[in-house]
């Protein structure tokens, strides 16, 4: 006699997972941040005017993979108090395909936390849904006052940011390799409540304002039930007409943009935002009825450009070290024209070509065979140089977009929306190693990523053309 066994359902896959999160956190945030949907329109109607005008870099973004995904595009940032949530948040995003990448220290800017990206890594899975959220770990050691220390790490001990439910469907995910459609739905749902704004604080308004004292991140990330979602940051593709024009729609930008200045060939990441808001809380005193303000949630925009190599980081590290050091801007501003041109004077040492950011091995591309190059090489035989494949049209070349971030950027523009520019010069510094083991991972390295990403893609391109196995040359 035969017997039959029930089939087993089918895993949504991780892309979905993140996809259906995003739109979700999307949602949320909207609702929790008007200022928000107000920032997406007009990042929508930049972009637009963007690609309308300039078809060559809608041709660019076509043959990357990258155009379908820039409306989608966001990333997410949060603040968490310990190890365990940081243990836990890497498994959570796990489930939605997304790894840690690149580590960061932010106690150098005066900011006291360090931090990782959760992202996707792969190129197809970033096209469909490059979802990334720069996540923070408190330093507790960095306070100084050893009373409010020990009180902090009370405090957080206390508290449990995922739900029950949340928890059980990772243990799942992590035991049967995958979800259902109805779990992944529950799950994202129960995940979200994680990054939920609460407006009651966990602790008295006494405590807050010494937590407050000692530093405004500090008291953002020990005073609530979780780590609300304090950005969600929309790509777009000309920042400076964003810049321009948010007062158009009742948005005061921030005095600079963060990062490189404006270039024809866009590097890196250039990051503005809004001032957080002055959000009403209600403190745990014992009859309730303390009111007051708390600032952390702003809005946030970022426009990417190609990723860097090793040597052309360098540089680029070099320049804006060099303007940073001699033209300060102040919170009114004052000097933010100054900045801008010492910037762009600065900067015109590296190269604005794509070709010249190549050869000198100074950004990462990836490569192509054209159809002239797959003709080419079923008639005859092809140069065995790249740079002559290059020359003649038979191999092509796109920039690979970074999908990281930049300590410098991203302390200024939590400097800016903690609405201070106190610097804190904190003894104890870089500490990766503490930062991994609560992370219970290493995290990836950007640079490794995408020079795996260039080498893989131009092995295929030479293979389309049948000269496997040549090298890239780059001149010095």
């Amino acid at each position: 006699m035969s017997r039959s066994f029930p089939m087993p359902q089918a895993f949504v896959s991780p892309d979905r997972i993140r996809s259906l999160f995003t739109e979700a956190m999307s949602q949320m945030y909207r609702a929790e941040v008007p200022q928000y949907g107000t920032l997406i329109e007009l990042v929508a109607d930049v972009n637009a005017g963007c690609l309308e005008r300039d078809p060559d870099l809608r041709d660019r973004l076509a043959r990357a993979g990258e155009l379908e995904r820039i409306d989608v595009e966001r990333h997410g940032a949060i603040r968490l108090g310990t190890a365990d949530e940081l243990f836990t948040i890497r498994r959570l995003f796990a489930v939605m395909g997304m790894q840690p990448v690149g580590y960061y220290d932010l106690s150098v800017a005066g900011v006291p936390v360090h931090s990782t990206s959760f992202r996707p890594i792969d190129e197809a899975a970033l096209n469909v849904n490059p979802f990334r959220v720069f996540t923070s770990l408190l330093r507790l050691e960095l306070i100084e006052d050893e009373g409010l220390r020990g009180e902090a790490e009370a405090i957080l001990a206390k508290r449990r940011i995922y739900t029950p439910r949340a928890v059980a469907l990772i243990e799942r995910h992590e035991q049967k390799g995958g979800l259902s459609e109805a779990e992944a739905t529950e799950f994202v749902a129960e995940a979200l409540e994680t990054f939920r704004w609460h407006g009651e604080a966990t602790v008295s308004a006494e405590t807050y304002k010494r937590l407050h004292d000692a530093h405004r991140l500090i008291a953002d990330v020990v005073s609530f039930k979780g780590p609300h979602i304090n950005h969600l940051t929309p790509r777009t593709l000309d920042i400076d007409a964003v810049q321009a024009r948010m007062p158009e729609r009742g948005i005061t930008p921030k005095a600079v943009i963060e990062g490189p200045p404006r270039r024809h060939c866009d590097i890196l990441l250039r990051q503005t935002s809004f001032k957080a808001l002055e959000e009403t809380i209600a403190f745990s005193d014992d009859d309730g009825a303390i009111q007051g303000t708390h600032t952390a949630r702003f809005g946030e925009i970022e426009q990417r450009g190609v990723a860097l190599t090793a040597k052309g980081r360098a540089l680029y590290d070099q320049l804006l070290a060099s303007v940073r050091g001699e033209v300060q801007v102040g919170a009114g501003g004052a000097k933010a024209g100054a900045y801008d041109d010492e910037l762009a004077a600065r900067f015109k040492a590296l190269p604005d070509s794509w070709d010249e950011l190549r050869r000198a091995d100074l950004a990462f591309f990836r490569y192509s065979a054209t159809p002239a190059g797959i003709a080419a090489a079923a008639g005859s035989r092809l140069p065995g140089d790249p740079e002559a494949l290059i020359a003649k049209g038979y191999l092509a070349f796109t920039p690979i977009v970074y999908e990281d971030f930049l300590p410098v950027s991203a302390a200024g523009i939590f400097q800016s929306n903690l609405g201070t520019d106190q610097q804190q010069n904190y003894a104890t510094r870089s500490n990766r190693d503490a930062f991994e083991a609560a992370l219970g991972a290493t995290v990836q390295d950007e640079l490794a990523l995408y020079a795996e990403r260039q080498a893989a893609s131009l092995d295929s391109a030479l293979a389309a053309l049948g000269l496997a196995g040549l090298p890239l040359k780059t001149v010095a």
